[in-house]
């Protein structure tokens, strides 16, 4: 009934989420919002906005890091740059980026390879306050020693503390990453496709949905990707048993990294 309420009222569509996950973050956010019930909360959600936007921090936990799964990255590196440099312009979609470290750490990749002038990204989530800590580009200054041992086990080029500087309380990256990148608010429950996309990075968030919206999302990548474009899931997730699997050749087994198939 919550997320009912939640759709209709607000438009944010968690109905085809899986009922585990789900439970969790309500649960979570039940204890934190100081409700004795899910029928409170629900009321709350109804008539305060503020409270909406509370909820949907629970619904969206952003679990992330820069260059998280550094193999994955290496793997993109190594399998899907080269691709990626016959092209003489490239659109990128980072889709579910929450606070923003996987698109920082994809651009930084793509400039190490010469390919970050000549693209666009688009960075997109449903939560409204993750992509403003996304733009804003300010992250722990605790978690760079993390992020550092990530980027050299991705294969990393430079010194990481190249592309940040300390300020504000915490790390902040050089803005000329983002240059090109647009971060927009998008729901692969709802929203449509982009088009000619290159490649497309979405990792640790087709495990929430359940078997009918993996479908609809992989159905979106395939539309949205380009001929013989990449799709990048990492080792988690995997589109083996949906209805695109056939759609899709793997190009790196391990990290789920794919090439939509020829015509």
């Amino acid at each position: 009934m919550l997320i009912e309420a939640v759709y209709l009222q607000y438009n944010y569509d968690f109905r085809d989420y899986t009922g585990a996950s789900q439970k969790r973050r309500v649960l979570h956010a039940l204890r934190e919002m100081g409700c004795d019930s899910i029928s409170a909360l629900q009321a709350r959600v109804m008539h305060e906005p503020a409270a909406f936007s509370q909820l949907l921090q629970y619904l969206t936990i952003p679990v992330t890091e820069m260059f998280r799964d550094p193999s994955f990255f290496a793997a993109l590196r190594e399998h899907v740059v080269p691709f990626l440099k016959t092209y003489p312009s490239l659109k990128i979609w980072v889709a579910g980026c929450s606070t923003g470290q996987e698109v920082y750490s994809m651009a930084i990749m793509l400039r190490e390879e010469g390919l970050l002038e000549r693209s666009i990204l688009y960075a997109t989530d449903i939560n409204p306050e993750s992509l403003e800590t996304a733009k804003r580009g300010v992250f722990p200054l605790d978690q760079m020693q993390l992020y550092t041992e990530n980027y050299q086990a991705a294969g990393g080029k430079r010194a990481f503390s190249d592309y940040y500087t300390a300020a504000y309380g915490g790390a902040l990256f050089d803005k000329s990453l983002v240059e090109n990148v647009t971060f927009a608010d998008h729901s692969l429950s709802t929203d449509s496709v982009f088009s000619e996309t290159h490649l497309i990075s979405c990792r640790n968030v087709m495990i929430y949905f359940n078997k009918r919206l993996q479908n609809r999302v992989f159905g979106l990548f395939h539309e949205s990707l380009c001929h013989r474009g990449f799709l990048a899931l990492g080792s988690k997730e995997s589109i083996d048993f949906s209805e695109y699997a056939g759609q899709f050749e793997p190009l790196v087994k391990r990290e789920r990294i794919y090439r939509k198939a020829g015509a």
